[in-house]
């Protein structure tokens, strides 16, 4: 019963995700959003420093308890619907965190690696992807 009610909240929390993804607008144009890792435009909200996000030791932490417990249901799920559940925890995540990942995806990526290297990898290769940012839907 709980693996229901987790995925019911995965569903809304993708659901959230889509949301989110269209509020950030699509402020680019052309393929800009494929270029290196620096941001491409900053936010009216939220201004682009070209800093790399602040990211704590306990926020790290909380992304890697709440990565953990889903790797075995991605193995299963595959790496379609394991993207989307990958999308939906670390949108939630960062929301509950007040990080703007648009202006940086890697972010991900580098708590990961240095808090749980293991998880990361776990994600990688349940996900079947080169890093953590690419598993992310581009805002």
């Amino acid at each position: 019963m709980s693996r229901w009610i987790r995925r019911t909240s995965l569903l809304g929390a993708a659901v959230a995700t889509v949301a989110l993804t269209a509020a950030c607008g699509n402020t680019t144009t052309g393929s800009s959003q494929q270029s290196s890792g620096s941001p491409t435009t900053a936010s009216a909200t939220v201004p682009s420093t070209g800093a790399p996000l602040n990211v704590s030791d306990d926020q790290a932490k909380q992304l890697c308890d709440m990565l953990r417990p889903q790797l075995s249901d991605w193995r299963v799920q595959g790496p379609t619907l394991g993207k989307v559940a990958f999308n939906a925890t670390v949108v939630q995540w960062a929301v509950q965190n007040g990080l703007f990942l648009p202006n940086e995806r890697g972010v991900v990526d580098r708590v990961t690696t240095k808090s749980c290297s293991d998880v990361r990898d776990q994600t990688l290769s349940a996900l079947e992807i080169p890093n953590m940012a690419a598993g992310l839907v581009a805002g």
